[in-house]
């Protein structure tokens, strides 16, 4: 298997999806998706619930496995890697429902994103830069994640993903369940790791949202690629607009 210092120095897309399929079963979930990341890019992934967005992610992660085609990372396939392995290479996931450790407390949630890691000065270095960034999980280190609001819980997620030091973040439905303020605060957290040149992939059904902060967008339908082009064409995008662009943001939760 390839080192991951030789992954490191492969020229090329950061990451690399070729004809993948994923089946569950007798249900197709991917049918040959094309996709690729360059280093730096935010990109984000929209459709329906069912289209495939979730399937993707995880599909890069390794929780499934592909049916046909390959994944690619730094030039070299992902194909038999377990998900740990993959964390290592530099591919962090923050799934969808946030998946608190609620009887445990922030601190200790933020921790366990850096189980991998042994370089004690680093971890410490950040955590401190994730309670810098989120000032309401400092205030609350010592909380358990389970009495944490929605939105708390949200970036806890994040932070806890974000300790591993991916090169590549996924995230899954970051707005989900939260109110139009929060959005707000959770989309400018990833506007500005952006800016800081972290690579993410963004599924989002609040493709407005999305769209503000992403360099290019993808569109999928039951499993299949669609639509794709530069955040602004997919924000012109007459079909786009009438779909998936509409007025209400949606609500809910704290």
């Amino acid at each position: 298997m390839t080192a991951a210092h030789d992954l490191a120095s492969t020229s090329g897309p950061l990451l690399d999806l070729r004809r993948v399929t994923v089946r569950y079963g007798a249900i197709t979930a991917l049918r040959g998706v094309d996709l690729s990341l360059q280093q730096g890019e935010l990109v984000t992934l929209l459709g329906a619930n069912g289209a495939g967005k979730s399937t993707t992610l995880r599909a890069i992660s390794r929780l499934v496995s592909p049916a046909a085609g390959s994944i690619h990372w730094r030039g070299a396939d992902l194909a038999g890697l377990r998900p740990e392995t993959t964390v290592k290479l530099g591919i962090g996931h923050c799934p969808e429902g946030r998946r608190v450790l609620s009887r445990q407390s922030v601190a200790s949630n933020l921790e366990l994103g850096a189980w991998l890691r042994h370089d004690k000065d680093g971890i410490a270095a950040d955590l401190e830069r994730c309670y810098t960034m989120f000032p309401r999980l400092a205030e609350r280190q010592r909380q358990l994640a389970g009495s944490l609001s929605g939105g708390e819980q949200q970036m806890l997620a994040i932070a806890r993903s974000l300790m591993a030091r991916p090169s590549l973040l996924l995230l899954d439905e970051p707005s989900l369940g939260l109110a139009p303020k929060l959005v707000a605060e959770v989309m400018a957290i990833l506007a500005e790791l952006h800016a800081g040149g972290l690579t993410m992939l963004l599924v989002e059904q609040n493709a407005n949202a999305a769209l503000e902060i992403a360099d290019r967008g993808l569109v999928l339908e039951a499993g299949t690629l669609r639509l794709a082009g530069t955040a602004q064409e997919l924000r012109a995008n007459a079909e786009l607009r009438a779909s998936y662009l509409g007025d209400g943001d949606g609500c809910c939760e704290p």
